[in-house]
C-alpha cells in the first residue's frame, strides 16, 4: 500500500494518512474484508507516532470505512458507506461535499478539535497528579448519592446548579479566593470550556471586538470565534496583559491573571486596577479565567479582580478538573448579580448543566474539608515536582530550551535557545510517547517566541527523568536535520518570577 505523507503540509498528519487510505478504499487498491497494517508497522513504515496512525484508523471507523476488531487489527468494512464517483474526489469537490449543512459557527468548532493523543502523562498540559487523588473519599461520596439518590437529584434542574454545589463553593471561593457574591450568582456547567462557550454565547453578537491575551489559551480563542467574535490580540509583559493596549472598540477582555497561560506571569495589581477601570470607562465586561489559582508557591495570591470589582463587569470562570481531574467535567461561573437570571435560563437552554448527583458528591467533597486538603497537597506535591523537572530539564536540555521555574501552575514554558522547528520536535516527541505543548500555537498573529510549554505537574517522580531523556533525543533528531529545521530563533518569554 503506497500512502504519501507530507510532514510538511499544513493538513494534520492524522488527516492525511485518512484521507489516502480512504482513497486507496475508493480506487479499489484496499478491498472489502482486507486487513489494514498494525499501527506500529505502518508508524514504522511512514516515520510518524502510532499516535497519528489510530487516529487516523478511528477516524476511518468512524466514517464506516474500516471496521476494528478486538485483538485482530482493523479491516476495511465489507459494507461501505455510499461512494461518490472518483471524479467527484477532487480536493475542491471533496471540500464542497465535507463542508454541505455546517453553519459558520460549525466550522469554527471544527477546525478548533485537536484530536486526543494517547501518549503518558508526559508531558500533558493541565493533566494534575492523578496518581496522588483520593479516588477512595471521592468514591464514597459518589456511592452515598447514587445507591439511593434524593428525588432532587433525579429531576430536571431550574436554578443554575444544585444548591448544595453552589453554598459550599461559595464558601470556599469567599474564602480563598477573595470572591464577593452571593450563591445564587454561581452557575454549575459541565467544565471550563463550557464555561467558555456559555459566557461567549450570552455576551459576544456577532462581530463584537473582544481582546484577548497574545500569547493566550487556545479554548477561549476557540469559544470566542465560535460565537462571532472578532478577536483583538493584546501583547502579554512581565506584568500581565497589557490594558493600555486594547483598542476603544473592544466590548469584553478575557484574561488569565493568577497563572497567564501559557506564559506563567501574574498580572500586577497596577494592570488589574487598569482593567477594571477599561471596563468602567468602555461599559465592557471581563472574563476572569482564574487558571491555576489553587497553586500558588511562593507569597500570597493576589486578590481576584471579580473581588476588586464594584460594578459588577467582572465575569468570574473556573473548573474542578485541573484540582480533581480532567474527566469530571464540572466547572462554574460566578455571574454579575444582573446577568444571574439571564445564565440561569441559558443553561437549562444548552443542555451544558452538569449531572446532579455529581454535583451532590462535590458539594460533599468540599465540605468535608477533603477538597481543601487535597489543594494543600498537591501545592506542595506540585513545587516539588516543579523543582526537580527544572533540574533535570537544565540537566537534559539545557542546550535546547530555557527553562524556568515559576512561582505558580501545572506547566513551564520552554522558548528554544536554539533554531528548532516547533512542529517537527512535536511530531518527534509523539514519536517518543511524549504530549508536548507548542508556543506558537499560542499566539493569534506571528509567534513572538519559538517553545515548548511543557505540563510537570501529571508525572510521576519515578517517570520524569526518562521522559525528559526521551524529550532530548526528540529534539536532537530535529537538530540534526538541517535543511529541513531552517526556522529562525525568537526571543524569550518574559520572566515568570522564577529563575
Amino acid at each position: 500500500m503506497q500512502l504519501d505523507i507530507d510532514p510538511d503540509s499544513t493538513s494534520p498528519l492524522y488527516r492525511q494518512l485518512f484521507e489516502r487510505i480512504r482513497q486507496s478504499i475508493h480506487d479499489g487498491n484496499l478491498v472489502p474484508g482486507s486487513r489494514l497494517p498494525a499501527s506500529r508497522e505502518l508508524a514504522g513504515e511512514l516515520a510518524i507516532s502510532r499516535n497519528t496512525v489510530n487516529s487516523a484508523y478511528d477516524l476511518l471507523v468512524a466514517e464506516g470505512y474500516v471496521d476494528a476488531r478486538r485483538g485482530a487489527g482493523y479491516f476495511v468494512a465489507r459494507r461501505l458507506p455510499d461512494m461518490v464517483p472518483r471524479a467527484a474526489l477532487s480536493e475542491a469537490g471533496e471540500a464542497r461535499e465535507t463542508g454541505r449543512g455546517v453553519s459558520r459557527r460549525g466550522e469554527h468548532l471544527a477546525k478548533a478539535s485537536r484530536p486526543v493523543t494517547d501518549a503518558g502523562p508526559a508531558f500533558q498540559r493541565g493533566l494534575p497528579a492523578l496518581d496522588r487523588f483520593p479516588f477512595r473519599q471521592w468514591q464514597a461520596h459518589l456511592d452515598r448519592h447514587s445507591r439511593r439518590p434524593d428525588f432532587r437529584l433525579l429531576r430536571y434542574q431550574d436554578e443554575g446548579g444544585l444548591h448544595e454545589l453552589k453554598r459550599a463553593l461559595h464558601a470556599y471561593l469567599t474564602r480563598y479566593r477573595g470572591v464577593r457574591a452571593d450563591p445564587d450568582q454561581i452557575i454549575i456547567v459541565t467544565g471550563g470550556q463550557a464555561a467558555l462557550d456559555l459566557i461567549a454565547r450570552l455576551i459576544v453578537d456577532e462581530g463584537d471586538q473582544v481582546a484577548i491575551e497574545e500569547p493566550g489559551y487556545l479554548g477561549a480563542r476557540d469559544a470566542l470565534l465560535a460565537a462571532g467574535a472578532t478577536l483583538m490580540p493584546v501583547p502579554v509583559d512581565d506584568e500581565g496583559i497589557c490594558a493600555d493596549l486594547i483598542e476603544p472598540g473592544a466590548r469584553l477582555v478575557y484574561t488569565t491573571p493568577s497563572y497567564q497561560f501559557p506564559l506563567g506571569v501574574t498580572l500586577s495589581a497596577a494592570r488589574r486596577i487598569a482593567l477594571l477601570n477599561w471596563a468602567a470607562d468602555h461599559d465592557g465586561y471581563i472574563i476572569e479565567d482564574d487558571y491555576d489559582s489553587e497553586f500558588r508557591f511562593r507569597g500570597r495570591p493576589l486578590s481576584c479582580l471579580q473581588g476588586m470589582d464594584q460594578g459588577g463587569r467582572v465575569i468570574y470562570m473556573g473548573t474542578f478538573s485541573k484540582v480533581m481531574f480532567p474527566a469530571l467535567r464540572l466547572g462554574y461561573i460566578v455571574s454579575p448579580r444582573h446577568l444571574a437570571g439571564s445564565f440561569a435560563a441559558a443553561l437549562r437552554k444548552t443542555g451544558q448543566d452538569a449531572p446532579l448527583v455529581l454535583q451532590a458528591a462535590m458539594a460533599d467533597f468540599i465540605d468535608s474539608g477533603q477538597f481543601a486538603s487535597h489543594i494543600r497537597r498537591m501545592r506542595n506535591l506540585y513545587r516539588d515536582r516543579q523543582a526537580r523537572f527544572v533540574t533535570l530539564a537544565r540537566q537534559y536540555l539545557g542546550h535546547l530550551l530555557d527553562v524556568r521555574a515559576t512561582d505558580a501552575g501545572m506547566q513551564l514554558a520552554a522558548p528554544f535557545k536554539v533554531a528548532l522547528d516547533p512542529e517537527r520536535v512535536r511530531r518527534s516527541a509523539l514519536a517518543h510517547e511524549l504530549d508536548v505543548g507548542l508556543l506558537s500555537s499560542c499566539y493569534l498573529g506571528r509567534p513572538v517566541i519559538d517553545g515548548l510549554f511543557l505540563g510537570y505537574a501529571g508525572v510521576p517522580e519515578e517517570e520524569v527523568e526518562s521522559a525528559l531523556r526521551r524529550l532530548a533525543l526528540a529534539c536532537e533528531a530535529v537538530l540534526e536535520d538541517p535543511v529541513r529545521n531552517a526556522r529562525v530563533r525568537r526571543s524569550g518569554p518574559p520572566a515568570a518570577g522564577g529563575s
